[in-house]
């Protein structure tokens, strides 16, 4: 079961938008984790059942996801502008300091949260993701983000989750794909089902653009030796490769650890053993 929330809505760093925050209350040091590209705040409902409690869990839609304002301007949707909201987010909930767990887009949120103010963060756990990402894996999210027709109903939804993500959960049932699908949607007044975000992200990360992944971060990779890291790597990922995630270990002068996560692609869903265990025990450690 899921544990409850506190919604939490606050103003994006330019002023423009009205964004939309999980509050999971916790005894613990807070944590903000930040969803990938074409997903939002539901996506962490697996990993909260384990960590919110022990942990304050700040959990955001970023702009143009689940239930915060689509950006009118799509040049706007990069990983630079999320990070600002993040501290507006942060600023306005008075949190100074925070422990930060990114999924996909939202790790490299993460690395450069951290290389802008490495004193406000005490940890990062990267879920599948790095400095240096596999042409393939970038042409296949290209590939599906953007606008599509609303599927008819959920389980037409669920079936196009498959389509789209088989390969990276092989061993997924019906029931998982039906769950997938309630994460990563949302059901129209129609009653049909639309993926929970704004079409126009598709058409930000056509071309040469940082809204998937800035050029070269092999120098921002290497000024985060402050924070201790946990770096998630699905075994079968094909945009984080198994060569990167070895050169991340090797040029992290301070606390690494990695965990490869069998069975799963890009990215995991971080409901998975050894996944869970590994942040547990990171966590144990360093928040």
């Amino acid at each position: 079961m899921t544990p409850s929330y506190r919604s939490h809505r606050y103003r994006s760093a330019d002023g423009r938008l009205t964004l939309f925050a999980r509050d999971y209350p916790g005894d613990g040091a807070p944590l903000l984790l930040m969803h990938g590209l074409t997903r939002n705040s539901a996506d962490f409902e697996p990993l909260a059942r384990r960590l919110a409690g022990p942990h304050r869990l700040i959990v955001p839609d970023q702009r143009g996801r689940g239930l915060s304002d689509p950006d009118p301007q799509p040049a706007n949707y990069r990983p630079d502008i999320y990070t600002l909201d993040m501290w507006a987010l942060l600023d306005g909930l008075g949190i100074d300091r925070v422990g930060l767990i990114g999924t996909s887009m939202g790790g490299l949120m993460a690395m450069i949260m951290t290389a802008v103010h490495s004193d406000r963060v005490s940890l990062i756990v990267l879920n599948d993701i790095g400095p240096e990402l596999m042409p393939e894996g970038l042409e296949r999210i290209r590939g599906y983000a953007g606008g599509s027709d609303p599927a008819a109903d959920w389980d037409e939804a669920a079936g196009r989750c498959a389509a789209i993500n088989g390969a990276a959960f092989p061993d997924f049932t019906a029931a998982d794909w039906a769950a997938f699908a309630r994460r990563a949607c949302t059901e129209l007044p129609d009653g049909r089902v639309a993926l929970a975000y704004d079409p126009a992200i598709g058409e930000a990360i056509q071309g040469e653009t940082p809204a998937v992944a800035p050029p070269n971060l092999w120098p921002l990779w290497d000024s985060l030796s402050i924070v201790p890291i946990l770096l998630l790597r699905g075994a079968l990922s094909d945009v984080l490769s198994t060569a990167t995630a070895e050169n991340m270990g090797r040029r992290h002068a301070g606390v690494f650890s990695r965990v490869d996560i069998a069975g799963r692609g890009h990215a995991p869903i971080l409901d998975e053993p050894d996944a869970v265990a590994a942040i547990e025990a990171f966590l144990d450690r360093h928040a």
